[in-house]
């Protein structure tokens, strides 16, 4: 019964998923595939992600998995950064999990990535996933939680997508690991101001923007990707408080349609994924003049 409930959410998953859901018996056709294969078999399988990235991918990783049924399981954000970056440029992944932006930045689009990752089982898949698009050159893995100060936490380790830290005393400090905890900007002063940085990191975000504040000022970083999904309450703070600090620093959130190329600006933040833009006018130029992306049978 709940392998049922678990397909049937999959599906519904897929049917509003804006890429996949033009295709939607492709989709299908995809999640049975894997489901077959990761019953047969435990060991990772090697699958397509675009025409110039592949990703290693096993049991368990939602987010990977996302990727088999949907093309990009963050489309817009994915979409936006496929469009914004150039080979040029420098990106910041904080939280990078099993590595789906770090690859999409540095062996689709060809740019430098600081890709932070803190679970140590993770890091070797993430690891594996640089070497697998031979992006070792291009991509500097820092084994990490992102902090607002140097120091050490825990964190858990078998949830996936939504590893998160653990404070002392939490009801769920079972089967979690002590990491290193550095801060954004101590790496922003010897690697380079990106122009765009991604953090998603389970409601640790604030923490991480007050290790970033050098970046955040800086004119060179123009956009930031952010999951604001209620979890900051687990730490005291709102994402309210993250929104406010944002537009501080001179962003404003957006929302980003991939087959326009056209960006909406938002009264607020998302419930998910946030795009926060510094001089939109300039990236929109950018966007549009992006190489078209062709996946999951549709060009845009």
């Amino acid at each position: 019964m709940k392998t049922v409930k678990n397909l049937l959410k999959i599906i519904r998953y897929i049917n509003g998923h804006p890429l996949a859901g033009r295709h939607r018996w492709l989709g299908y056709y995809r999640l049975f595939q894997w489901q077959f294969y990761s019953r047969v078999s435990a060991s990772p399988r090697l699958v397509p992600f675009t025409a110039k990235t592949r990703l290693l991918v096993s049991r368990g990783m939602t987010g990977a998995t996302g990727n088999i049924y949907t093309g990009l399981h963050d489309f817009p954000e994915m979409a936006f950064l496929l469009h914004f970056l150039r080979s040029r440029d420098q990106f910041m992944d904080i939280g990078a999990n099993v590595g789906s932006y770090t690859v999409l930045a540095s062996a689709h689009v060809g740019c430098r990535t600081l890709s932070f990752e803190p679970v140590p089982e993770t890091v070797k898949a993430l690891r594996a996933n640089i070497e697998l698009n031979s992006a070792e050159d291009r991509v500097t893995l820092v084994a990490a939680a992102v902090g607002s100060v140097p120091g050490r936490v825990k964190i858990t380790a078998s949830l996936d997508t939504v590893n998160h830290i653990v404070q002392e005393g939490g009801a769920d400090l079972v089967g979690t690991r002590e990491v290193p905890v550095v801060t954004a900007d101590s790496y922003g002063e010897g690697w380079g101001i990106p122009i765009l940085v991604k953090i998603d990191v389970e409601g640790f975000e604030w923490e991480v923007l007050q290790g970033a504040e050098a970046i955040l000022a800086n004119p060179e970083l123009k956009a930031l990707i952010i999951e604001l999904n209620g979890s900051g309450e687990r730490y005291g703070y709102s994402e309210e408080r993250i929104h406010e600090k944002l537009l501080g620093a001179g962003f404003q959130p957006y929302q980003y349609d991939p087959f326009t190329r056209h960006l909406t600006a938002l009264a607020t933040h998302g419930a998910l994924n946030t795009i926060y833009l510094r001089d939109p006018e300039a990236v929109q130029i950018r966007l549009a003049s992006a190489p078209a992306v062709t996946l999951f049978r549709e060009t845009f």
